[in-house]
């Protein structure tokens, strides 16, 4: 079976997604989530692309990624990323073998039939993800997302982030933007149950 075509162009929005080998919790210490967070500073620092939101669980991450004009495809900021986290995480534990399940998935959010839903929803999802993986009951309370990026004017995240435009339209400051972005992921959390 052949691998599915990738549209890798400029100004496009991914939610990108990658499991660890068969599904395991190779990412289920602090240390390993801080070295992804490593690794996606050493990519911004390689290329140019925005990151617009992240979640490291124990065995996936979820990224929205935009790429940008004169910047990279999106297959080689990812191919850095996976490539450059598991040399690194099987030098560290003493390990060979691949890290990765499969190739990383990917959704391509302005071919979606409503874009700025589709996005509004999957950055919630991704934030929400580890109260769905039942990590912690209140999303805030998770040191690997972004989720502070978007209700907490004043943090300042371990990687740069960048507000996405379809973000923006949600209100006029960011106090609405914020309020607006919890009353969605609050939904999105009682659709879930």
């Amino acid at each position: 079976m052949s691998n599915k075509k990738r549209r890798c162009e400029p100004n496009l929005t991914y939610h990108t997604y990658s499991r660890c080998a068969d599904k395991k919790n190779m990412m289920k210490r602090d240390y390993i989530k801080n070295l992804m967070l490593t690794i996606i500073a050493m990519a911004q620092e390689k290329y140019t692309f925005d990151l617009i939101s992240y979640v490291i669980m124990d065995n996936h991450f979820h990224f929205i990624i935009r790429t940008v004009e004169n910047g990279a495809p999106i297959s080689r900021i990812m191919q850095f990323i996976k490539a450059q986290f598991a040399q690194r995480y099987n030098k560290k534990m003493n390990r060979n073998g691949p890290f990765w399940n499969e190739r990383y998935g990917d959704t391509n959010i302005e071919e979606q039939e409503f874009p700025e839903e589709s996005f509004n929803y999957i950055n919630s999802y991704i934030i929400n993800n580890p109260v769905k993986a039942n990590y912690v009951n209140n999303a805030r309370d998770y040191k690997y997302s972004c989720i502070h990026f978007y209700i907490d004017e004043n943090y300042i995240p371990p990687v740069k982030l960048t507000f996405h435009e379809y973000y923006l339209r949600l209100g006029t400051s960011f106090r609405q933007r914020a309020d607006r972005f919890l009353e969605m992921g609050r939904l999105q959390l009682l659709r879930a149950f």
